[in-house]
């Protein structure tokens, strides 16, 4: 247990021990800065947590440099197939075109979770689990947090910075953008004949889209449709559904079996400003994208990794300076600190949220022209391996894609 008197300041507070808290306890483990954790579910319900994450092969690099890759259970994406209903064109993205071994990956939310939390506590960065914190109060050098839950240590922590990597997004903050698609997801595994093969499927459609991701033997699906087709999609048994998604997919694969149904609903939210006094926001925290391309993670991973290369930076120079007895100590949570991290998210922030946004405006719709006008993008994409090769990369590695 970590001591934490009453007049102890942490460096770092993470709100949220999922993936990306934990990745971000992670990337900082040898800056020699006093972190803590706290969430407020249990250790057994992250490292449980069903859904499958779009991995891209970015994410795989940084998953690499924080030393869990390996221990982590996933299956390659190595092909691409992209469609839409309706109309010609399609294209193929190819690993072995861009010299990689896979596109991307999926993985469980949970077994991920599992795999940093090992290497975090191999570590000694204390977690706090089934510990919510219920109020974060900025002052001009610290920020506190109420705490409440069967594993709080104290009534508060004070900390330098704070960063929330779980929840926060509600409706009616000031600070939110917010876009109801009026579309829902259906999630389930599929069961396939004759193996995945290693290759995705995304599958446009006038109501959303349709993707199917190899996960283990069979796939994992995320099913796009209006809010009244999606009730009706959830009351057909298991055959009659199955049968309705083949004739989305066509003969591209031919499923035969399909698990449990859930189903959530799709909305665009993200901060104007993923900063404020002494507190900054990553992840689902910061923004919740739609799920067409699989970049929600992906963006989060990004967002981290540049957040711990910022503050190793500011520590340093902090270092070098330290002989200066008029010098002052290291401030995690200072405003230059937390600008300079702003400006370095920018672009690739702004940039990935409005990709997914206007992928799901042009693509999930009927209009005539518009539809002839995806086609026609596809087979551009078919044709001209450059456009096809800046379009992977992006997906691959966000704003890092620009030449």
């Amino acid at each position: 247990m970590a001591d934490n008197a009453p007049d102890r300041v942490h460096d770092l507070l993470i709100v949220g021990a999922g993936p990306v808290g934990l990745a971000l306890a992670l990337a900082l483990k040898d800056a020699g800065l006093d972190i803590v954790l706290a969430d407020a579910r249990t250790r057994e319900a992250v490292t449980r947590d069903p859904r499958d994450l779009a991995l891209a092969h970015g994410t795989r690099l940084t998953l690499q440099r924080l030393g869990v890759w390996d221990a982590l259970p996933r299956t390659a994406i190595e092909h691409i197939h992209i469609s839409h209903q309706g109309g010609l064109g399609r294209t193929l993205i190819d690993a072995a075109e861009h010299d990689l071994p896979a596109l991307g990956y999926v993985a469980s939310a949970g077994a991920l979770a599992a795999a940093l939390r090992r290497a975090v506590d191999a570590a000694g960065i204390p977690v706090f689990d089934e510990t919510e914190i219920t109020n974060l109060a900025a002052g001009e050098d610290d920020v506190i947090a109420s705490l409440a839950g069967a594993g709080r240590p104290t009534p508060t922590l004070r900390a330098r910075l704070a960063a929330c990597a779980e929840g926060g997004l509600r409706a009616g903050d000031p600070n939110v953008v917010e876009h109801d698609y009026g579309q829902h997801a259906l999630i389930a595994d599929v069961q396939v004949a004759g193996g995945h093969r290693h290759t995705a499927f995304e599958r446009f459609t006038p109501q959303g889209p349709v993707a199917l991701l190899p996960k283990g033997d069979n796939y994992a699906l995320v099913h796009v449709s209006r809010p009244e087709t999606a009730d009706e999609l959830l009351a057909l048994d298991d055959a009659a559904y199955l049968a309705r998604l083949q004739a989305h997919i066509g003969g591209r694969a031919r499923l035969t079996g399909v698990g449990p149904r859930l189903r959530y609903p799709l909305v665009l939210r993200y901060r104007r400003s993923t900063i404020a006094q002494r507190t900054v926001w990553l992840g689902n925290a910061a923004q919740t994208l739609h799920p067409v391309a699989g970049q929600g993670f992906n963006l989060a991973l990004r967002d981290v990794w540049a957040l711990a290369d910022t503050l190793l930076k500011a520590r340093e120079a902090a270092r070098q300076h330290s002989a200066n007895t008029a010098a002052k100590p290291f401030d995690a949570g200072a405003p230059s600190v937390l600008a300079s991290y702003a400006s370095a998210r920018g672009l690739d922030r702004l940039g990935t949220i409005r990709f997914t946004d206007t992928l799901v405006r042009v693509f999930s719709n009927d209009f005539g022209p518009l539809r002839h006008a995806r086609g026609a993008a596809l087979f551009a994409l078919d044709l001209i391996p450059p456009l096809r090769n800046f379009v992977a990369r992006r997906m691959m590695f966000g704003a890092r894609a620009w030449p």
